[in-house]
């Protein structure tokens, strides 16, 4: 029993240490400890955002089952934003963290700020794109008029706020990459607390405030990750941080851009490439209509606010992988992917069990619409059974990124997302009349072999020998 108070008193320490980001030494000592200390921040800010997602479709759910088909069409094309902001801050991490590692946090702040160069100028050129080209955009997807009617208003504030999504990412990807994973976790906590108390408030109206609608949802959010992106950027430049900027890292390098760049284009690759996968798949369930539509939103809503934490978990092994690199430990970084995998194996393992088992009283959360929720409910249950594999898929995959070897997954997502899911998709969707339970099926799949394969890549070891 004492030991019992005293594992639980010790583990209670840690915890209060992870938040406060106390400890930022992660090249030495044990490496459990380790990965606890960057993963409770990573984990607890990838809550905030999944649950960000929940909170969001639950009150775009109350206005219209086109609302919610508005925000899922749209939040396919968002994807291809989050793929560049992820592939930017994939790139940051691994630079940061391997300076940090060498003990040169000037050269960490001059890949920082040559970092933000490069997100800010291309989320100029998105903005421009989806103001100008909403309504086209939803309508290539497969809505009908009156959605595109009803929903472009959120589409067009979706892109042309961009900046804030990108912003949020890459930097706390720079964050990360430093071990100072409490910052990243309070500018996400600050970006979706205002978003969850801003959304019913510009969706339905308050006061002098009126009811946008499913466009006030993207005026919350856009708001709320301007503020969190803000927080970001008082944090790098107070020089109170362990990653700081001053006037001398303030300059355009060009090859320190060209090198990001070059680490950063694989990581655009893999995720743009598994967004247009999704894209695709979402095309082929727009075939079977709005409930369709909305019901896969729901479901795929409920399934990020587990993932989200297990890529917190996914995080940490970056930045492990990283760091150790950087201090001439490759065996520690090795150690480090595979105890976080087993770790995320079990927990998501759990999470499956019970998403399987009431999977239909999850959906009935979000929508009174039984064909909505008959759908919402197959796509949980078909997609949880390739959970357990993803969990090693996503936290080996991160290791790649961490050393900066962000091409091995991209060849892994181009063969797996487009050779194999989409395919399959509209093989069993379409051609074997499986419908909608088809195109599941292919995501199942997907996530299985994608794990086989980067367990067998990651036991190669070639990714010890990138250099940042």
């Amino acid at each position: 029993m004492t030991s019992l108070i005293n594992n639980l008193r010790k583990g209670y320490k840690y915890f209060l240490i992870a938040l406060k980001g106390e400890e930022t030494e992660f090249t030495s000592g044990s490496i459990n400890k380790a990965i606890f200390l960057l993963s409770v921040p990573m984990v607890l800010e990838m809550i905030m955002e999944s649950l960000f997602a929940v909170v969001d479709v639950f009150f775009v759910g109350k206005v219209s089952v086109d609302a919610v088909a508005t925000v899922g069409l749209t939040e396919s094309v968002v994807m291809i934003v989050y793929s560049i902001a992820i592939g930017l801050s994939m790139a940051a991490t691994a630079v940061v963290a391997r300076r940090i590692g060498e003990k040169d946090p000037k050269r960490a702040g001059d890949a920082a700020f040559q970092s933000i160069l490069i997100a800010v100028s291309m989320s100029i050129v998105v903005s421009i794109f989806g103001i100008i080209y909403a309504e086209d955009i939803l309508r290539i997807m497969g809505g009908s008029e009156e959605l595109i009617a009803a929903g472009s208003g959120y589409t067009r504030v979706m892109l042309g706020g961009n900046a804030s999504i990108m912003l949020l990412f890459l930097i706390n990807g720079i964050y990360r990459g430093a071990g100072d994973a409490s910052m990243a976790m309070r500018s996400l906590w600050i970006a979706n607390g205002l978003n969850i108390v801003l959304d019913p408030i510009f969706i339905f109206g308050l006061g002098p405030i009126p009811g946008f609608g499913v466009e006030g949802a993207a005026i919350a959010t856009t708001i709320g990750r301007s503020m969190g992106v803000f927080y970001q950027l008082v944090g790098l430049f107070g020089g109170k941080r362990i990653i700081k900027l001053t006037i001398d890292n303030v300059k355009v390098r060009l090859e320190t851009i060209r090198r990001i760049f070059d680490i950063a284009l694989g990581g655009m690759g893999q995720f743009l490439i598994e967004s247009a996968s999704w894209i695709f798949l979402v095309r082929i369930i727009s075939e079977f209509g709005s409930a369709a539509l909305a019901g896969y939103t729901i479901a795929f809503r409920i399934i990020v606010f587990t993932i989200l934490p297990s890529w917190g978990m996914a995080n940490a092994a970056a930045t492990l992988v990283g760091q150790n690199l950087g201090a001439g430990e490759p065996g520690r970084a090795e150690s480090s992917v595979w105890k976080t995998a087993h770790l995320n194996t079990g927990f998501l393992f759990f999470v499956s069990i019970i998403f399987f088992w009431f999977a239909p009283e999850f959906v009935s959360i979000f929508s009174d619409e039984t064909s909505v929720q008959e759908y919402g409910a197959l796509a949980l249950r078909v997609i949880c059974v390739g959970y357990i594999t993803f969990a090693y898929g996503m936290v080996i995959s991160q290791g790649f990124n961490g050393a900066g070897d962000t091409k091995t997954p991209v060849v892994m997502n181009i063969i797996f997302f487009w050779f194999i899911q989409i395919p399959l998709a509209y093989t069993l969707a379409i051609h074997l009349d499986y419908g909608f339970l088809g195109a599941m099926i292919s995501v199942a799949v997907a996530f299985a072999l994608h794990a086989a394969a980067c367990i067998y890549w990651f036991r190669l070891g070639k990714w010890k020998l990138v250099k940042v």
